[in-house]
């Protein structure tokens, strides 16, 4: 008989990925969405096998209707304190009331357990969630993938093809960061959707790259001696952090406000996954630093 997953967030990047996956490995997936969804983000997940169900999200009993049947609830949704904490609370409630085992939060990005309060907005809205959900009976699992590997292609101080320059925070050139794929994240996830064991916290990466290793790929593939430099010390970066979120106020309002994107990478600098459970589901297959380098550097 097949597992019923239900995804919340399908009609986003990584949501879309994770409903596909699901079906690939033979689930019946359904997705709600809200009313106000647009047709062909519909009509896209339909055409992949997705069953929609346009819903009003912030009523727990049109979210428990939906949840009838369902074995495991995957939440994909982005967004600040409505959306992380707010309606993932809504879904939440719909999934316990219809009796549904098991639920996958929104928690992909680096594992926040080990880091300190008040140090990453976006990570305390998930660690105010994990303290809500962990005080409920619904079996829970979530996925830390570490910085979706993406970030790498558009310019970063990380990684900036166009200046030809590699950067880094702290005194360790040679400080592994975690990076993971949206397709391998996605697959990961439906086997864990699909897992009646999946235990609380589980941490992967594609793969564990450093400044230095960065640079060696580079130069394995292109030839070119980027730049590799000190951005600044941790202290420093943490410093600036501050002044960044004191200076814009009104950044609290947005998702990916410059203070924010600063916080993601100290977080990267400052905490590592030594557990990564990448073994643990074998029909999977992982994409290496160097392979993914060389999809766009020439």
């Amino acid at each position: 008989m097949k597992k019923i997953i239900l995804v919340a967030g399908a009609t986003g990047n990584l949501g879309k990925r994770i409903s596909k996956a699901l079906i690939e490995k033979g689930a019946d997936v359904r997705a709600i969405v809200r009313n106000s969804t647009d047709s062909d983000k519909i009509k896209a997940l339909e055409k992949i096998g997705v069953t929609v169900l346009q819903i009003d999200m912030s009523d727990s009993d049109a979210i428990a209707t939906s949840c009838e049947g369902i074995t495991c609830v995957v939440c994909a949704v982005a967004g600040l304190e409505n959306v992380i904490l707010d309606l993932q609370k809504n879904i939440l409630e719909g999934a316990i009331k219809a009796g549904v085992p098991r639920f996958i939060p929104s928690d992909f990005c680096t594992d926040y357990n080990n880091l300190i309060a008040g140090e990453n907005r976006n990570f305390d809205l998930r660690r105010d969630f994990k303290t809500y959900i962990d005080g409920t009976s619904i079996q829970t699992t979530s996925i830390f993938n570490g910085c979706f590997a993406d970030i790498l292609m558009y310019n970063t101080p990380i990684l900036n093809v166009k200046e030809k320059s590699i950067g880094y925070w702290g005194d360790n050139a040679d400080w592994e960061l975690d990076f993971t794929t949206m397709d391998d994240t996605a697959a990961f996830t439906a086997e864990a959707a699909l897992d009646d064991t999946a235990p609380r916290n589980l941490q992967i990466a594609s793969f564990q790259v450093s400044p230095n290793m960065i640079y060696d790929h580079i130069k394995q593939i292109s030839g070119k001696d980027y730049k590799i430099h000190q951005m600044s010390s941790l202290e420093d970066f943490a410093s600036h952090i501050k002044r960044q979120r004191e200076e814009n106020p009104a950044g609290k309002n947005e998702l990916y406000a410059n203070f924010q994107q600063s916080q993601y990478m100290y977080s990267m600098f400052t905490t590592q996954h030594t557990e990564l459970a990448n073994n643990r589901y074998n029909n999977l297959s992982w994409t290496s630093s160097l392979d993914y380098i060389k999809i766009f550097v020439k």
